[in-house]
C-alpha cells in the first residue's frame, strides 16, 4: 500500500491501497511492474509512505496488521485496474474475467470472414502505441487480402499454448490476461506485415545501420526500412536516434569524460546485468 500525503490547502492523505503489488508470495518478474520514474523520489522525500496490509478502517482512519494507524483520511482510492467487455458485438468476441481468446492478440478466430480487428488490447512490457501501429498495418493488409490467416483451428491451438504460457508466467489475476513482451510482439508483428530487418543481409550491405540495430536503441522506425510502408528516412532517422534523446541534456559545455569515467559505466553497466540475469534465473 502506498500513502499519500498532498501539501493541500486543507490537509488531506490518499490511501492508495495497489493490490497485487506488493505480494511476496510469488516469484520475481511474475507481476506486471509499475514503472514510474517519481515513485522512488516521492518515497525517498516521504511524500509516499509504503504501508502493509490495512485491517480495519474506521471512519476517518485506517489501521495497520502492524498496529499503526493514519488519521485524518478524507479518500481511499481501491487502484484495482479495470474490467473490458465488448456487449456491443454480441458473440463475436466474449471476454470472461478480462480474458479474450485473439489470435496474436488481434483477430477474433470464431468469424467466418477476418472483417473485424481489435487493436491495441494488449499490456505490454513497454510502449502500446508502436504494437497498436504494427497490429493496424497487419490488419489493413488481411482486409485487403493482401495477407491469409490460419484456419480457426489452428488459431485456437495458438491461442490456447499462449494462455498457458501466460498461467506459468503470471500470477492468476484478472490483471494478468493480455499481457506480452514488447520486442517479442514487436518483431513477431513486423515479419507478419513483412518488415522486419534482416540483420545478416544488412551486416554485408549497410554494416553500420546493421550494427545500431543491433545494440542501439530499439525504436519503431527500424519498421519502415524496408517493405510495405518504407520510408526513405528511416535509415537517418535510426542512426541520429541518439543524438535526439542526448540533446535535451546539452544545454551547457562540460569537459569531455575521460577513459577512467567510461570503464566504471560499463562496469556498472555489466553489474547491472549480472544481476538482473542472477534474479530471472534463481527467482
Amino acid at each position: 500500500m502506498l500513502l499519500i500525503s498532498l501539501s493541500l490547502p486543507a490537509p488531506m492523505i490518499i490511501l492508495l491501497s495497489l493490490f497485487l503489488v506488493f505480494i511476496t508470495t510469488h516469484r520475481a518478474l511474475s507481476q506486471h511492474p509499475t514503472v514510474n520514474d517519481d515513485l522512488p523520489n516521492r518515497i525517498i522525500s516521504g511524500l509516499v509512505k509504503v504501508k502493509g496490509n490495512v485491517q480495519e478502517f474506521t471512519e476517518t482512519a485506517a489501521i495497520f496488521e502492524d498496529g499503526s494507524r493514519e488519521d485524518d483520511i478524507d479518500a481511499v482510492i481501491f487502484a484495482t485496474g479495470y474490467s473490458f467487455a465488448f456487449p456491443f458485438l454480441e458473440d463475436s468476441v466474449r471476454v470472461v474475467r478480462n480474458k479474450i481468446s485473439l489470435y496474436k492478440k488481434v483477430f477474433p478466430p470464431s468469424l467466418e470472414k477476418p472483417t473485424l480487428a481489435i487493436i491495441g488490447l494488449i499490456q505490454p512490457l513497454g510502449a502500446i502505441m508502436p504494437i497498436s501501429e504494427l497490429q493496424g498495418r497487419w490488419a489493413t493488409q488481411v482486409f485487403k487480402g493482401l495477407k491469409t490467416l490460419p484456419s480457426q483451428s489452428e488459431m485456437i491451438t495458438e491461442i490456447t499454448k499462449e494462455q498457458e504460457q501466460m498461467a506459468k508466467r503470471y500470477v492468476e489475476s484478472q490483471r494478468h490476461t493480455i499481457q506480452a513482451d514488447y520486442m517479442d510482439t514487436m518483431e513477431e508483428l513486423a515479419e507478419l506485415v513483412g518488415v522486419r530487418p534482416n540483420l545478416l543481409s544488412l551486416a554485408f550491405t549497410d554494416p553500420i545501420l546493421a550494427w545500431q540495430l543491433l545494440w542501439g536503441p530499439s525504436t519503431p522506425i527500424q519498421y519502415r526500412l524496408q517493405g510495405p510502408g518504407k520510408w526513405s528516412g528511416a535509415r537517418k532517422a535510426i542512426l541520429t536516434t541518439e543524438d535526439r534523446i542526448r540533446k535535451p541534456m546539452m544545454t551547457r559545455v562540460v569537459e569531455s569524460s575521460d577513459s577512467m569515467t567510461s570503464t566504471i559505466t560499463m562496469a556498472r553497466f555489466m553489474l547491472a546485468i549480472v544481476i538482473f540475469a542472477i534474479m530471472i534465473t534463481y527467482f
